[in-house]
């Protein structure tokens, strides 16, 4: 795992600042402290931060092919890349290393902008070739690594696996898009491609961008999309089969490592699979670690320990103090953008635990989006039981009324609050989800944003980005279609954007073999009654799993990797939630209506309201404009926090 970034004269030659390209390359010394290297000709300039994984003697990056005349810059992991060697060779291509970076270049050399599809991986990269006068990105088909860019007025343009490369170059212009703020109050993320700062954006899942010198900057190009046919005729029984060998081959693919390598146990379904199929892998006992809390209510340390003395891993565990918010101001810095999902907490804290140990770790994530696992998928396919049964016009009219009259429940589980579910059946599918997801709903953004803002978005909405993937998304099944959405948006956005900050600020390797592209792309084949069925999420997943791992652990409530925010904000945080809120910081932008600010703290901290998530996510945006937008040129605290942090 790496740090990548450089810049490109999109109109010449101009001569590449030496001390700025290593300037942005050192901001990301976190992602790779191992080893740090530049290419620098006329008017191109690439970076890398080495994390040293395969091939620690002769992988250095920047790495070229035979002659020098294409080179690249590389953060991620090809996985099959000793299947693609010897198909190269066999084209008369000649390696110099056993790394997988240097089958970018030759398959490069062979198979030209294709060759991202002959890829099995995470993966960011960019890559010069001299002859041909161009530079071509590339990101991953699900977005487990990022990519940032920028194309600045004179022509430059500017890359980066962190915004805060781009920041480091200088001449990127601080000013927030209006539109991503609407975003981030929905959701709790800025959505792909859009960045916090008007001129950055992200290269979305699956693209490819293409710069040839002298040239306009292309659109970027999408080389992959997931496909739901939901055909497959296999049994139960068979698809069970298929699924573990599915997993055993992906799991053993993530193996391969020159340096200590081991997995997350949190002792939930998706990273016990992990762990189980991991140890069926392995000669010697697998690297564990989880975090334990001293609140009992976010405590699962029981059932990893479990799962732990089952298959006699190395176990590692700390208990975090259920007030460790501290960190609030640290993952500001990290995630350079507004960021709200309050379980980048323990996520950071368990990285900062692994990486004591590991090098390389294993992660169940992807697993909720890929079986079918959230809550949230069973009570949106009750409500879409329900909205068939009554035409939209009815139903817009008659729960609508309903939806706005009765009292919220905010106290009461989600099936039981009925102004939520009138709410929710008043609307169309893809509303309905986008209501469900958001932090902060249509009528809460209404009165959180001033006259000033809501001229700003002209009409904008964050619902906008879900009807736009909806329309492509080539299905009207109600589980697939919120799968589909899921893996646009909330995988991407929230998902692995936390992984990687988080485990990036301590040099360490995360891999995820439930978001394996073959093993999503065969579970979109499979009927989603074997996804979610009655009650059960995740039905073939447990079902696969049932002889390696225990029904406690199987069919238990999901408990989530949350922190108890409501109580931090009535307790510990109390004062520091109120002054930041309505603090001079957010008030300066003209942006927020303060007296619902003030409602918002009030009926909280009075017990009135649980407005504990729109908070945090007014928090942690009040916390982005101190610590980012106006921090310094090179931002040397991040760097000396990041590197001091391990």
């Amino acid at each position: 795992m790496c740090g990548i970034t450089g810049m490109f004269d999109t109109r010449g030659r101009r001569e590449i600042d030496r001390a700025v390209l290593t300037r942005m390359n050192e901001s990301q010394h976190h992602r790779g402290p191992d080893e740090g290297g530049l290419h620098v000709e006329a008017g191109v300039g690439l970076g890398h931060r080495r994390l040293s994984i395969i091939d620690l003697s002769t992988g250095q990056q920047p790495l070229y092919n035979e002659d020098q005349s294409v080179c690249v810059v590389f953060n991620g992991e090809i996985y099959n890349y000793q299947e693609l060697i010897p198909e190269l060779q066999a084209l008369g291509h000649v390696f110099h290393t056993r790394s997988d970076t240097e089958v970018i270049v030759h398959a490069w050399e062979a198979w030209g902008e294709d060759c991202v599809r002959r890829f099995r991986g995470m993966f960011a990269f960019a890559l010069w070739d001299r002859n041909q006068e161009t530079l071509f990105l590339a990101r991953d088909r699900l977005a487990v690594k990022p990519l940032f860019y920028a194309l600045l007025p004179d022509g430059t343009f500017l890359f980066g696996s962190e915004l805060k490369s781009l920041l480091a170059h200088g001449g990127l212009a601080r000013d927030i898009d209006p539109l991503a703020v609407e975003e981030y109050f929905a959701l709790g993320y800025v959505c792909e491609p859009r960045t916090i700062f008007r001129q950055a954006r992200k290269l979305p899942p699956a693209h490819t961008l293409t710069l040839r010198r002298g040239q306009p900057v292309a659109e970027p190009k999408e080389y992959w999309d997931l496909r739901f046919s939901l055909a497959s005729p296999c049994t139960v029984e068979e698809a069970c089969a298929q699924l573990n060998d599915k997993l055993s081959e992906s799991i053993r693919l993530r193996m391969i490592a020159e340096v200590p390598l081991g997995a997350f146990l949190s002792g939930g379904v998706d990273s016990s699979a992990v762990v189980a199929l991991m140890a069926g892998l392995s000669a010697d006992p697998v690297n564990t670690c989880s975090i334990a809390f001293d609140d009992p209510a976010y405590n699962e340390a029981v059932f990893a320990q479990q799962i732990a003395d089952q298959y006699r891993t190395n176990h590692h565990s700390e208990t975090v103090a259920s007030d460790d918010f501290d960190l609030i101001d640290t993952l500001a810095r990290l995630y350079d953008e507004p960021y709200a999902d309050s379980s980048a907490i323990p996520t950071y804290r368990v990285c900062q635990l692994a990486r004591k140990h590991v090098t390389v770790a294993l992660s169940g994530d992807g697993g909720d989006e890929t079986f079918g696992g959230y809550r949230r998928y069973r009570l949106h396919l009750m409500e879409e039981r329900m909205r068939s049964a009554v035409p939209h016009s009815v139903r817009r009219g008659v729960f609508g009324l309903l939806g706005r009259v009765y009292p919220k429940a905010d106290w009461a589980p989600r099936v039981f609050r009925a102004k939520t579910t009138f709410e929710g059946l008043a609307r169309d599918s893809v509303e309905a989800y986008f209501h469900s997801v958001s932090i902060m709903r249509g009528p809460m953004r209404a009165q959180l944003f001033t006259d000033r803002f809501r001229s700003e978005i002209d009409g904008y909405s964050a619902q906008d980005v879900f009807r736009h993937h909806a329309g492509r998304a080539g299905t009207d099944d109600p589980l697939a279609l919120i799968q589909y959405l899921d893996l646009k948006t909330y995988l991407v956005g929230d998902i692995n954007t936390k992984v990687d900050r988080a485990s990036m600020a301590h040099s360490l390797e995360v891999r995820e073999p439930l978001m394996d592209h073959q093993l999503v792309e065969w579970m979109a084949t499979l009927p989603s009654e074997l996804k979610v069925r009655g009650k059960e999420g995740k039905f073939l997943l447990k079902k696969a799993m049932e002889p390696s791992l225990p029904n406690d652990i199987l069919y238990r409530p999901k408990m989530g990797f949350a922190v108890p925010l409501a109580r931090w904000f009535r307790g510990p945080l109390k004062e520091r939630v109120r002054e930041a809120v309505l603090g001079p910081r957010l008030a300066a932008t003209g942006w927020f209506n303060q007296d619902y600010l003030r409602h918002l703290v009030d009926a909280h901290q009075s017990g009135a309201r649980d407005y504990s998530a729109p908070l945090w996510t007014v928090l942690m945006f009040e916390a982005f404009l101190r610590n980012v937008l106006d921090a310094p040129l090179d931002q040397p605290a991040i760097v000396a926090e990041l590197q001091g942090s391990r």
